[in-house]
Order: C-alpha cells, then structure tokens, then sequence
C-alpha cells in the first residue's frame, strides 16, 4: 500500500522539477531578450555596411550557441523530471517481473 508520505514527497520532486524548467525557460528568455537588445543598439551605432555585417554575424553566432547550450540544459531537466516521475513505478514493477535468479 501506498502510503500519504511516499506520494507528498512524489508530488514536491514533481513540483521541484517543473519549478526548475519553468526557471530555465525564464533564464533563457531573459538572456535572450537582453541580447537582442545589446545586439539593435550596437547595430544602430554602426556607420558601414561591413561593420554592420560584422555584428550581425556575432550575433548570430553567440544567439545560435546560447540556445544550443540553453537546450541541452532544459533537456536535462526534462529527462531528470521523467526519470522522477517513473522512479515510483520502479518498485511496482519488480514485484511484478521475474527475477532473474528465479
């Protein structure tokens, strides 16, 4: 039998691991929106074409490595969260299969 505490405990790692994306997710729009406003204010201060291409281009670059790493890390999360979510399931199910000693 499943007991009161075993599923509060379940529901706060839930809780606490969809906290932790919603965190990410936020982290990043905030990064996200800061960079492209740092990126317009430089790109109305240039005075040529080649300087404009020039800070485009890094921009482009650190937006499309920012969200490379920013995506592995929230993948992360979510695996951590799947794995807690079945990690209950774990004991139920080796009740229910044939050990291998057996």
């Amino acid at each position: 039998m499943v007991k009161i505490e075993e599923i509060q405990r379940y529901g706060t790692s839930l809780q606490t691991g969809v906290q932790a994306i919603a965190s990410a997710y936020g982290d990043y729009t905030k990064k996200s929106f800061e960079d492209t406003k740092s990126y317009v204010e430089k790109l109305t201060g240039v005075k040529s074409l080649d300087k404009a291409l020039e800070v485009q281009t890094e921009y482009a670059k650190s937006a499309y490595e920012t969200f490379v790493a920013e995506s592995q890390k929230i993948a992360g999360l979510y695996t951590d969260l799947a794995k807690q979510t079945f990690k209950p399931l774990e004991g139920m199910a080796a009740k229910f299969t044939p050990s291998a000693a057996a």
